[in-house]
């Protein structure tokens, strides 16, 4: 059985123009992949309220999971939550548990509840929360489609109380041959062994150090058993030519 599939979309302007550099999609990706859910793609676009909402339709009928970072603050250029309830054709409301939420983290402090702090708990209607230990402003799932913070240690503190509702599948098994031989070289043999082991991927990364050279190749599948012999055979054949390989 194949796993899940997942996609990750990337919401801000300030990702685009260099300005903040992204690392939710690497950490999510790493976290997806453990779970044995199959990242297919990862997105990241500008704050227009039409793109957002031609991505969320596309990527929500293509997945079983999608989950979008940034654009849920308090800002007027925060503009996630409206195009995702575009989306899906549901109006925005204010969510009393949200506005609770927001009220009790707020209350006894010195910064003051102001009207641009309550719009974080506006909602789309007919959403579940996501429960934010960080800051309080909770993010959402409506129907396949989890929406969180853009800020990455409030996304991975809402990802990681997320997750363990997420039906996964197998986790990966995944096996590094380090060739001393440039890919060019090896090329026919990676085919070779992609066609013979059908359900593994072959990955080829080349590598160059001072005065040395070679190809990491890296075999990925479901069944551990096939991709250790899929392994096992590609290192066999690179010897055979006289080059170095080794598993690790």
């Amino acid at each position: 059985m194949a796993n899940p599939t997942a996609a990750i979309l990337v919401i801000g302007d300030e990702i685009l123009s260099g300005r903040t550099k992204d690392t939710n999609i690497a950490w999510m990706a790493e976290k997806l992949t453990e779970l044995g859910i199959a990242l297919k793609q990862a997105r990241v676009i500008s704050d227009e309220h039409q793109e957002i909402i031609n991505h969320v339709r596309s990527l929500s009928a293509a997945y079983d999971y999608v989950f979008t970072s940034g654009g849920i603050g308090p800002t007027h250029d925060d503009i996630t939550t409206v195009s995702v309830a575009a989306a899906f054709n549901v109006p925005v409301i204010q969510h009393p548990e949200a506005f609770q939420l927001l009220l009790d983290h707020y209350d006894g402090t010195d910064i003051k509840f102001t009207g641009a702090r309550q719009k974080m708990a506006d909602i789309p209607e007919g959403a579940a929360l996501i429960d934010n230990p960080v800051s309080a402003a909770p993010g959402y799932i409506i129907e396949n489609v989890h929406v969180m913070a853009g800020v990455p240690s409030i996304m991975q503190a809402m990802f990681e109380g997320l997750a363990p509702s997420l039906v996964g599948g197998t986790k990966p098994t995944r096996i590094t041959v380090q060739c001393a031989i440039g890919e060019g070289t090896i090329a026919d043999i990676m085919e070779a062994v992609s066609e013979a082991f059908e359900s593994v991927s072959v990955g080829s990364y080349p590598w160059f150090k001072p005065g040395k050279f070679g190809t990491a190749v890296v075999l990925t599948g479901l069944n551990a058993d096939v991709v250790r012999s899929a392994a096992d055979s590609l290192t066999g054949q690179v010897k055979e030519r006289g080059y170095g390989a080794e598993i690790q």
